[in-house]
């Protein structure tokens, strides 16, 4: 992996760069689209490709080694080939599912044992396995297996839990020195700093993190239920420790936003279901503030869904159709919006690029944020 830091903004610590696997160069700040089971939802492929235009899309480790498996997966020769990608693919740890399962999983020292959501089938992850897995899976870029803690988060427990992650690294990294790359092209693993909302554990863990010198770095536990401000807060504390020649990548963050605000603290990776599963529900992110399609206001207004036109839906449909799908619950109506906002979301990301190298980000944010804190 190859890292290049292009330009810094003046007033913020918004950074334009390049990042180069061998399944070609992500330009950054990046918005990763979630293809959680090998597919961004109501997208096909080709729309991903040539309309959202993503340099990388994110899977998931847990639901992937659940279903299709590892073993289909092996066959098809990886992700890339299973799914028909052939740019940049991240995994996740499962750390974060494993989380979301509290009713369902045991964590102990060795690892956690986990029952399906599936079928309730009992299985154990461990630092090591989960490198297997992700090296299995194919991903360009593999995280390391963390616990995310949840919020809010007793001290004592964080604490615990951060050292544990630490200690789950030391193992990651071990595994993974010893073995090979799989499918014939380089894999690379990231950390992931912990700490939950506690300055002092954000700050020990993120040297931790930074001392394990890895081809880049990312932030977990956040965008957990925590307040905006918070999030900024631990960001700021994290990006002002790790390496500026290294890739950052916040978890699951967030509202377009968030991910101005972000960009301004230093992050460059993004990842979120927050455009596709709103998009699901009727939301519509646009550059002058959210539409919630579904409302009664839209039904008559025959305007483009976005007057930018960000995307070929934006221009082709009109409000009120839109509006009419999801009134009659067509399918269609789901993949339009789902377009619109991950190509939003994408026209987001680079145009902030745009602007950094420009020299007027800071500017820029500070109107967008006004604009899109709005409901239309």
């Amino acid at each position: 992996m190859k890292f290049d830091l292009i330009q810094k903004d003046k007033a913020t610590k918004a950074r334009a760069a390049t990042l180069e696997t061998d399944h070609g160069v992500i330009q950054t700040p990046i918005f990763m689209p979630v293809g959680t089971v090998a597919s961004v939802k109501a997208v096909h492929q080709r729309e991903l490709k040539q309309d959202i235009n993503p340099d990388i899309i994110l899977g998931n480790t847990y639901h992937l080694y659940l279903r299709p498996g590892l073993e289909i997966l092996e066959k098809a020769g990886g992700l890339h080939q299973f799914m028909g990608w052939d740019r940049n693919i991240l995994t996740d740890s499962g750390g974060y599912q494993v989380y979301s399962l509290s009713d369902n999983r045991k964590i102990k020292e060795e690892g956690v044992t986990f029952k399906s959501h599936i079928d309730g089938s009992k299985h154990f992850f461990s630092p090591e396995s989960v490198m297997d897995i992700q090296r299995t899976i194919g991903a360009d870029i593999i995280m390391a297996f963390d616990e995310c803690t949840p919020y809010p988060c007793d001290y004592d427990y964080a604490k615990r839990s951060m050292h544990m992650t630490h200690r789950w690294l030391d193992r990651c990294i071990n595994h993974f020195k010893n073995t090979p790359p799989r499918y014939g092209y380089e894999q690379s693993l990231f950390p992931i700093v912990q700490g939950s909302t506690y300055k002092d554990l954000r700050k020990q863990s993120a040297e931790y993190i930074a001392s394990v010198e890895a081809e880049g770095n990312a932030i977990g536990g956040l965008s957990v239920g925590e307040p905006a401000e918070e999030m900024y807060v631990m960001s700021e504390i994290v990006c002002n420790i790790l390496p500026e020649d290294k890739p950052r990548y916040l978890m699951g963050v967030g509202t377009p936003i968030n991910i101005l605000e972000n960009i301004a603290l230093g992050v460059d990776m993004f990842d979120c279901v927050m455009p596709t599963r709103n998009a699901r529900n009727g939301m519509l992110f646009t550059a002058h503030g959210t539409i919630n399609i579904k409302n009664k206001k839209w039904e008559a207004d025959f305007s483009p869904i976005d007057e930018m036109g960000i995307t070929f839906v934006d221009t082709e449909y009109s409000k009120a159709y839109l509006r009419h799908l999801f009134a009659a619950n067509e399918f269609l109506g789901k993949q339009i919006a789902t377009i619109h906002n991950l190509g939003f979301y994408l026209w987001l990301v680079r145009t902030a690029r745009e602007r950094i190298l420009a020299g007027d980000f800071s500017e820029w944010k500070t109107t967008m944020v006004r604009q899109m804190d709005k409901r239309l």
